[in-house]
Parts: C-alpha cells; sequence; structure tokens
C-alpha cells in the first residue's frame, strides 16, 4: 500500500513538473502568420526567455477575435494589442496588465491642405471628414475625439467617412474631403509621398494610451512576476530586441511601464462612446 502511495504521488509531482515545464504562449493581436511574427518578435522571444528563465512560444493568431478565443480556451497566455483592442479583450477575457507598450508621439490628429480653405476646427462644420481602418485607435477612434473634445460632434457638425488613408489624402488634395484623421507617423509619410503639397494639421489630439501587454487572467502566478520583473529590470535589453522587428520601429525611444492601470484606458472608451458604441464587448470593424 505504502509503495502504491508513494508510486502515485511520484506520479503526481511528475505531472506537476511536466505542467509547470509548459511553454508560455505569447501572441500579438496585429501580427498574422508565424513567419511574420518570427520576423518581428524572434528576438524578443529569445531576451524575454534568457530574462526570465521560462521557454517562451510565439503563437500567431488571425484575428483581435481569434486572440481573445485563444486566451479564454487558454491557448495562450500573453497577448500584446493597441489600446483599442485591449479594452475591448479586458470586457471579455478580463486579463491581467503585464506591462505597457509607450509609443514615441503616438497620438491622433486631423490634417488639412495649408492653402485651403480649412484654418481651424470650426472650418469643419458641414464639412466631409475621412477616418481610416474602421476601429483603429489612432486613425478612427482618436481623430474623433479630438474633434470630440475641441466641440465638433460626429455626424451632427460634420460627415464622416472610412476611406483608405492614401486614397483619403487623394481626395483632400483634388478637393472632394476637407480632412483626413491620422497619426503623426502617418503624416509624415504623406508628406514624403506628396513632396508638392502642404498640411497642416487642425487638431491634434493628447497622446494615446500605449500599448500594452496582458496575460491570461488564470496564468500562473510565479510566471507572470517573472515577466513582469524582466520589464522592471532588463527593459532596456528587451526593448532593443523588440526594435530588431522592421515593423516595430513605432516604439523607437519608448519604455516599457509597469505601473499601469486599467483606468488610464477610459480615454479610448470615451472615444468608442464619440462614435457612438456605449458598451464595448466587441471589436468594431470586424
Amino acid at each position: 500500500m505504502l509503495k502504491t502511495v508513494i508510486a502515485a504521488t511520484a506520479m503526481l509531482a511528475a505531472g506537476a513538473v511536466s505542467a509547470a515545464a509548459e511553454p508560455l504562449k505569447f501572441a500579438v493581436t496585429d501580427v498574422e502568420g508565424l513567419e511574420q511574427l518570427t520576423q518581428e518578435f524572434g528576438a524578443f522571444e529569445a531576451a524575454l526567455e534568457a530574462s526570465t528563465g521560462l521557454e517562451i512560444d510565439l503563437y500567431p493568431v488571425s484575428s483581435r477575435t481569434a486572440a481573445v478565443e485563444a486566451m479564454n480556451a487558454g491557448q495562450v497566455d500573453f497577448v500584446l494589442t493597441g489600446p483599442a483592442e485591449y479594452v475591448v479583450i479586458k470586457a471579455l477575457s478580463n486579463p491581467v496588465i503585464v506591462a505597457a507598450w509607450q509609443r514615441p508621439d503616438y497620438f491622433a490628429q486631423v490634417v488639412a491642405l495649408a492653402d485651403g480653405p480649412v484654418k481651424t476646427v470650426e472650418d469643419l462644420r458641414g464639412q466631409v471628414v475621412t477616418f481610416g481602418s474602421v476601429g483603429s485607435t489612432s486613425q478612427h477612434l482618436g481623430p474623433a475625439q479630438a474633434l470630440s473634445d475641441l466641440g465638433l460632434k460626429l455626424g451632427e457638425d460634420y460627415e464622416a467617412r472610412i476611406i483608405n488613408r492614401n486614397v483619403a489624402v487623394e481626395a483632400m488634395v483634388n478637393g472632394d474631403v476637407a480632412a483626413v484623421g491620422m497619426n503623426f507617423g502617418h503624416l509624415n509619410k504623406i508628406r514624403e509621398a506628396f513632396p508638392d503639397v502642404a498640411f497642416q494639421v487642425v487638431a491634434r489630439g493628447r497622446d494615446l494610451p500605449n500599448d500594452i501587454l496582458v496575460a491570461r487572467a488564470d496564468v500562473d502566478p510565479a510566471a507572470l512576476e517573472k515577466v513582469r520583473t524582466a520589464f522592471v529590470e532588463d527593459g532596456r535589453a528587451l526593448m532593443a530586441s523588440v526594435l530588431k522587428g522592421d515593423d516595430n520601429q513605432k516604439y523607437k525611444g519608448g519604455f516599457f511601464l509597469t505601473g499601469i492601470e486599467d483606468s488610464d484606458y477610459d480615454y479610448v472608451r470615451d472615444m468608442y462612446k464619440t462614435i457612438g458604441i456605449d458598451t464595448v464587448t466587441d471589436f468594431v470593424g470586424d
């Protein structure tokens, strides 16, 4: 009988070690496919493993919805996502905040032609303003909120249209729309694409909440603490690894921030209300 108990105990212990040794799965909501995910975050995966002593596996997801489903099914442990996506994920999965990933100069703005009739926000009354990428924090929600903060109500004071940013800029240059919502990086790109056209910012929103890494609500507490500690103690090395990815240059000059609260994203919830969504339980545009 004693031998049986000892054997059973040994089996349970072995099972616990095996479970504890399961790799932690890391997903990113705006990167599709394992190949691209590896290109962008392979170096970060290795750096996080070195810092924590944990095994990390990259886990590709096809969409924001797929990320939530994977988290709720226990298939993924950590998800990196944007602020607009975070508030929906929070409502659907109640994840734990690990760290914010700061994006310097991350703010929304509304851009018009410098030599056109629009000089101030008031000049946009009764005009067409375009937003791009439905549900995007910096191309849709943020620009709409910037106008709302300055007294213009979407759908009443101006007409909003969702148009691809490049197409919208062409339309603005041709005089078909009055202004285009975008972020600071986009403005720099369109100035390069249209070197003979002068643009001006007629509305600028406050700096947007940061991208955020969250953990599944029931993730192993010890593993969670190791990951969070890594961002505090080895943040510089981790950021250097993130910047190995071409699309991750948006984080250049930024920091990992761990003193983040869910309430820091209430401004994003206000954005949803601005576009007419009071209860944030679905991804806009999906």
